[in-house]
């Protein structure tokens, strides 16, 4: 863990909120000068703890509102079977997330699409054709009940 004071721990916490926040603003939000608010966020920011800064968009505006988790086991566990898997699931456009687990599947992914028909389309497309998987279970996203960027500081 890296290592951070309160000090850069309320300027993180403005962050995750407000990316767009001035530095004028951000420094009067935690009392802190400019000049010393800059330099930290500069730190954060060379050191790596802020990786980037993003807009986050609604998904329902742009007409993906359908969220599916898909949870993948693979035919095996070998190195070329993972990296292969890795490599094309990571030019699947409509895949948000994908995560290697521990537990009865081997991959975790979370899919946004416009419908089930839309839905249907992207299996078809990419996720049938992913290799080394020897099961697929979907389930569908009824209502999002907590989502958040923001990390815990």
């Amino acid at each position: 863990m890296a290592n951070i004071d309160a000090t850069d721990a309320r300027i993180l916490t403005v962050l995750q909120r407000r990316g767009r926040i001035s530095n004028s603003d951000l420094s009067e939000e935690i009392n802190l000068s400019a000049s010393a608010c800059h330099r930290r966020v500069q730190r954060l920011e060379e050191v790596g703890i802020i990786r980037d800064y993003v807009a986050l968009l609604d998904p329902r505006k742009l007409g993906r509102p359908t969220v599916v988790f898909v949870e993948i086991t693979l035919s095996g566990q070998a190195d070329e079977v993972l990296d292969a898997f890795e490599r094309e699931v990571a030019r699947i456009p409509d895949v948000l997330e994908c995560h290697l687990m521990a537990g009865t599947a081997d991959y975790l992914l979370k899919v946004v699409a416009e419908d089930t028909e839309d839905f249907a389309r992207i299996h078809r497309r990419y996720l049938a054709r992913l290799p080394g998987v020897a099961q697929m279970h979907s389930s569908f996203a009824l209502r999002t009940v907590r989502q958040t960027t923001a990390l815990p500081v």
